[in-house]
This record gives C-alpha cells, sequence and structure tokens, in this order.
C-alpha cells in the first residue's frame, strides 16, 4: 500500500480562524464640507470638478439636495492618531512547500458604491477576509485571497464595499 503524500496547501489556521470575521471597525471623524471641496479640487486638478461636489446652490437642485462626495473621497485620508495596522499573515505551506518563499501579486479589486458621503457623515471602515481558493495554475501551486473592507455611514447605509484579491504562488 503507497503512503499518500498529503495535500500542499497554503492555507494557515489563523487564515481560517480568521474567515469571515468583521475585524475592530475604525471610525472617520465627521466629513466636512471643505475636505469634499479640497478633495474634488485635488482629484480635478487642473480642471473645475464638478459642481456637486462644491456649490451648495447647485446641489441643492440635485436628487441628493446637497453637496456630495467624490466616490473616490477618503474620510480616513487625515489621520489625527495612527496606529500601527495589523499586517495580514503570511500564508505558511505545509510538507515540502514550507522552505519555499512565496511571491505575490496584486490580483485586483472591485468596489461597490451605496449612498454618496456627506457633510456630516461618519464613516465606519471594517475589514475581514471574505474568502480563499486554492488552485493549480502555471505559476504552480497558487492561493488566491478576498479581503473585503466595507464603509457605511452613521445611518448603517452602504457607501461602499471592496474586494480586494491577493495571489501568492
Amino acid at each position: 500500500m503507497s503512503e499518500q503524500a498529503e495535500p500542499e496547501t497554503l492555507v494557515t489556521a489563523d487564515m481560517i480562524e480568521r474567515k469571515g470575521v468583521w475585524g475592530e471597525p475604525r471610525v472617520s471623524p465627521p466629513v466636512s464640507e471643505s475636505d469634499i471641496r479640497k478633495w474634488a479640487i485635488a482629484v480635478y486638478w487642473p480642471e473645475t470638478p464638478p459642481a456637486i461636489f462644491w456649490d451648495a446652490a447647485y446641489a441643492a437642485g440635485t436628487r441628493w439636495a446637497s453637496t456630495i462626495a467624490p466616490p473616490d473621497f477618503n474620510p480616513f485620508a487625515w489621520p489625527i492618531v495612527t496606529k500601527k495596522p495589523k499586517s495580514a499573515p503570511e500564508p505558511a505551506a505545509q510538507g515540502e512547500v514550507k522552505t519555499r518563499k512565496l511571491r505575490g501579486m496584486n490580483g485586483g479589486q472591485v468596489e461597490t458604491y451605496g449612498v454618496p458621503m456627506r457633510a456630516g457623515d461618519v464613516i465606519t471602515a471594517r475589514n475581514r477576509l471574505r474568502d480563499w481558493e486554492e488552485r493549480q495554475t502555471r505559476l504552480g501551486h497558487t492561493l488566491f485571497t478576498y479581503s473585503e473592507l466595507e464603509w457605511r455611514n452613521q445611518d448603517g447605509e452602504l457607501i461602499k464595499r471592496r474586494v480586494s484579491t491577493a495571489i501568492r504562488y
């Protein structure tokens, strides 16, 4: 009877423990009209940003009835207190692969937007390791991990969801 080798895996016990578990939330300071206006000016420079981002009189006549932030606005861009973020654990291989140094690359991200941010909003962000899959690719045994970031406003409305893919082989 031949001995069967244990299947190669890049999934760690820590990953199994963290799968689907939301991390500690971060809360932004209230979004200000000035922050929105400055962000829009910087993003659209040297062009004039759309009026919905800076002109309250114009914005009052839109479906939003007030100025809104550009979709890429980041209320966490100017931290007052910085806390060293937890780094994602390196997947450890089992068996022969253990001695191999893993390589990695960004597999891209998909963002889904909900309601826009407005002045006065307080945004709560949370992250989790959503899922993973392992498969053979032309690079060899490869691990695809999917991390999810979610932003919600003070009313619990979804602002943004990002699913990022990391590839390790």
